[in-house]
């Protein structure tokens, strides 16, 4: 796959230790949530690592007054794609405890493969502030770079996207399509098959999330 400098793929080890229990078909549904709140947790200190909005305090210590940089509150926004997008809320909540929630419903023709927008519901004011999407899946990228678009058309201008598993195919596209945006995929795998499922993958992030199959 090209490289993109908008393109981040992790290769931690503990993350790869992750990925490979979160695949096994014989994983729970209770560890396969663990595991992918664990894995976005570990994603989140590199996604807000930049452009984050801080403010400077003046902190007490024991011995000293000292200034401090904190995130500013009400500054950052999460926006899973749903539905296997809610997996990964609790993962930037444990850094960021105070963020919003928006919602993006959309889901995927099965004879076209393209994605269909079904809901949105999106904090005041989220224009102006930093949006984290997140879907663990980046299959063909259709979802992905529509729920950006969409974003935009709100005015989002500080936006970054995060997977767990990831197409080359959905991550060239979503790379060339919105090279403004930061995305952040923990694992690129080989790539989709006929019905544009991921390969190796995990089979549906969704079913295995709410064991719904």
């Amino acid at each position: 796959m090209k490289q993109y400098d908008n393109v981040m793929i992790f290769d931690h080890p503990l993350i790869r230790h992750k990925i490979a229990i979160l695949r096994d078909e014989r994983t729970s549904m209770k560890e396969f949530r663990e595991l992918v709140e664990e894995i976005t947790m570990l994603m989140t200190f590199e996604c807000l690592k930049d452009g984050v909005p801080t403010t400077e305090i003046e902190v007490k210590t024991p011995l000293e007054v000292c200034k401090q940089q904190v995130v500013k509150d009400d500054s950052i926004v999460i926006v899973p794609i749903l539905r296997a997008g809610l997996g990964m809320v609790n993962g930037v909540h444990r850094m960021f405890p105070s963020a919003k929630v928006g919602h993006i419903g959309m889901y995927r023709d099965e004879t076209t493969f393209q994605p269909q927008s079904y809901y949105c519901k999106l904090p005041c004011g989220i224009e102006d502030k930093f949006v984290v999407v997140v879907d663990p899946m980046l299959a063909t990228g259709g979802s992905a770079c529509d729920a950006i678009q969409l974003l935009k058309d709100k005015g989002c201008k500080n936006i970054r996207f995060m997977a767990i598993i990831g197409a080359p195919e959905g991550v060239s596209k979503v790379a060339e399509t919105h090279p403004d945006v930061n995305v952040y995929v923990s694992t690129l795998d080989r790539g989709l098959n006929e019905n544009c499922y991921i390969l190796p993958g995990l089979g549906d992030a969704g079913d295995r999330l709410f064991g719904t199959k």
